[in-house]
């Protein structure tokens, strides 16, 4: 398969950068693999995501995903993969026949790490025991299970395929298919949603054993059916009211909040996600799919690929739409954006090893965080104080320039 990489323009970052310092180490490096396609589309929904037709271009696709990766080897060097994320779309509509093909493909090209996490988001609607017992004998060995939500009249509003029962069924499902690790994604702030509506979801989440637990406001995002037909959301006080009884009890029962919405037992926490929020490396493979590299160099760049599925596979088409240098002024604000997230933050020292650039770059907006209460005094780590995490927006505008 040949694709053009003239056919579509580069957007590279703006005028000529004062010289970065090498990176010392390069950081980890991750593959996320995007799967476009769902039985349905969401009216909440601003992921890249398309209504599958009766038969997926499976075989095609994979052949796709390869092509893809190949032009993207260059930025490598000699790294072994951390973590493998399949997002979508519904990544759990594509057979083991094929996810294992783009496995193998995808080791023959990058070694992984001998404790390598590869995820695979799945929805309640699509599960099979047997297909779900194949995927974990490829060696994906943990799930995301799209709940939402357990209530019959929330998921109709939210347009999900499934029901509560099935969504129950499906954490047992996981458990039988050998999957000892899955995350649970649990919605709040849902149309007419009551306090005790909100904890009775939680509860029945935590009833089922997740691992990890990803539990977060309902928000409203343009060119989505909801943006242009807002349901009638929870009062702000009501909203206020869920977070902090739900933060109680998930605290109660083991689920330590380390990032903005999520939440793991002892050990859990998603290593695919906290090389994002670290700043690390990530591939981005598949229609939509965004990365970010790292060159020895100091150059770091962000790149993101053709959106719609039949473009990206067009031989005759870029499987690249884009990429962006990012420049030392915008640096501070990506790196803290992240990192922030976090509710331990990072070491100070991740800053200088993962941008080149030197930690006194950042002295001028540290100091205003903290004396306005947002950024812990700590020289050793940047982290956000509670009123910080509460108001990041505010913490962050502090490092713009």
């Amino acid at each position: 398969m040949i694709h053009d990489s003239s056919a579509s323009p580069l957007i590279f970052g703006g005028a000529a950068q004062s010289p970065r310092a090498a990176l010392p180490v390069l950081p980890p490096l991750a593959l996320y693999i995007h799967i476009p396609w769902c039985v349905r589309k969401c009216p909440y929904c601003d992921f890249n995501s398309h209504t599958a037709s009766p038969v997926l271009p499976e075989e095609e696709y994979v052949d796709t995903l390869l092509a893809d990766l190949d032009q993207d080897l260059h930025a490598v060097y000699d790294r072994e993969l951390s973590s493998i994320f399949f997002g979508g779309g519904t990544p759990s509509l594509f057979s083991a026949e094929a996810l294992g093909r783009l496995l193998k493909g995808v080791e023959q090209r990058i070694p992984f790490a001998s404790d390598i996490e590869i995820t695979l988001e799945a929805n309640p609607g699509t599960f099979e025991q047997e297909k779900f017992r194949a995927y974990r004998a490829l060696g994906i060995n943990r799930l995301s299970i799209g709940i939402q939500s357990f209530q019959e009249e929330k998921l109709k509003a939210l347009g999900r395929i499934h029901n509560g029962d099935e969504a129950v069924r499906a954490a047992g499902m996981a458990r039988q298919a050998g999957f000892d690790n899955f995350n649970l994604d649990l919605m709040h702030g849902l149309p007419d949603q009551s306090l005790d509506d909100a904890l009775n979801d939680l509860r029945q989440a935590i009833a089922l054993k997740p691992t990890h637990l990803s539990w977060y406001q309902l928000t409203l995002e343009p060119n989505t059916v909801f943006w242009n037909q807002p349901p009638t959301l929870p009062e702000d006080d009501t909203l206020w009211d869920i977070q902090e009884a739900g933060q109680a009890l998930l605290a109660e029962h083991g689920y330590a909040q380390y990032e903005v919405s999520a939440y793991a037992q002892p050990g859990r926490a998603a290593r695919h996600n906290l090389n994002y929020w670290s700043f690390g490396d990530f591939i981005g493979i598949g229609a939509g799919a965004h990365g970010k590299l790292s060159h020895p160099d100091g150059r770091i760049v962000r790149t993101w690929k053709t959106r719609l599925p039949k473009d990206y596979l067009n031989p005759a088409k870029s499987f690249q739409a884009g990429e962006k240098a990012l420049t030392n002024e915008e640096l501070p604000f990506e790196f803290l954006m992240n990192a922030l997230r976090l509710t331990e933050g990072v070491e100070a020292r991740l800053y200088p090893e993962r941008t080149g650039l030197p930690l006194e770059s950042l002295a001028e907006g540290r100091r205003e965080a903290e004396q306005s209460g947002l950024l812990q005094v700590e020289p050793s780590r940047l982290a956000a104080t509670l009123r910080g995490q509460l108001f990041l927006n505010d913490l962050l505008q502090n490092f713009l320039t």
